[in-house]
């Protein structure tokens, strides 16, 4: 059991994540191009401001919050995706544009999906922690869990770093790695992360295919 995760791993990577949103060309997010961007900072920096440490019991209130911050940040993300693909399909956009844009949505969804990984895995980080109850089994399978327990130190659980290269994996192979998914809510995740990345990559290698044929 954890004495009670951080925030600032993850708060870094939805930063990084916002960073990204600029490269969207107008019309790619839903409203003004500054505000889904703006309203996101805006909550992650009052998320920050109610909780700056570590996760532990008085952080319960706040995991609704998160977990609502998350989905927006997908919705975000998914209408991007979905516009970004009427684009294509309609011949719009350059191929810097379309490339800029596409790389956007799929670091996006890196994050996105890292952090539900975090958020749902054993409890969340306050199930780790012992601040929630928490399930009796995990949903993720990692290495330092079975054949590499040994090379582990005593008591080891993931942290977000893990559950980010989880995502990374997951965005570039299209399927589990090193950590298998166990649950169905894990293998759903996961899938759900696979098409969306296969999707996004599929985007860019078509109009590199459409340039060269021009």
């Amino acid at each position: 059991m954890t004495t009670g995760e951080s925030r600032w791993p993850a708060a870094v990577a939805v930063a990084g994540a916002l960073a990204a949103q600029p490269l969207l060309a107008p019309g790619l997010l839903p409203g003004p191009s500054w505000l889904l961007p703006s309203v996101e900072a805006l909550l992650l920096a009052g998320l920050i401001a109610a909780d700056p440490n570590r996760l532990t019991t008085e952080s319960k209130d706040l995991r609704w919050f998160s977990l609502g911050f998350i989905l927006l940040i997908a919705v975000g993300n998914t209408w991007s995706l979905v516009r970004l693909i009427n684009e294509l399909v309609n011949g719009h956009g350059t191929g810097r544009s379309i490339l800029a844009a596409a790389t956007g949505v799929w670091l996006t969804n890196v994050v996105v999906f890292a952090l539900a990984y975090w958020e749902t895995d054993r409890g969340g980080p306050l199930g780790r922690a012992g601040a929630r109850p928490a399930p009796p089994y995990p949903d993720l399978w990692f290495p330092q869990d079975g054949d590499a327990r040994d090379a582990s130190p005593a008591g080891w659980e993931p942290r977000f770093v893990d559950y980010l290269f989880v995502s990374v994996t997951a965005s570039t192979a299209f399927s589990p790695t090193d950590t298998m998914p166990l649950t169905g809510r894990a293998k759903l995740l996961m899938g759900g992360q696979g098409l969306i990345s296969l999707l996004t990559i599929a985007l860019v290698a078509a109009r590199a295919v459409n340039i060269l044929g021009a």
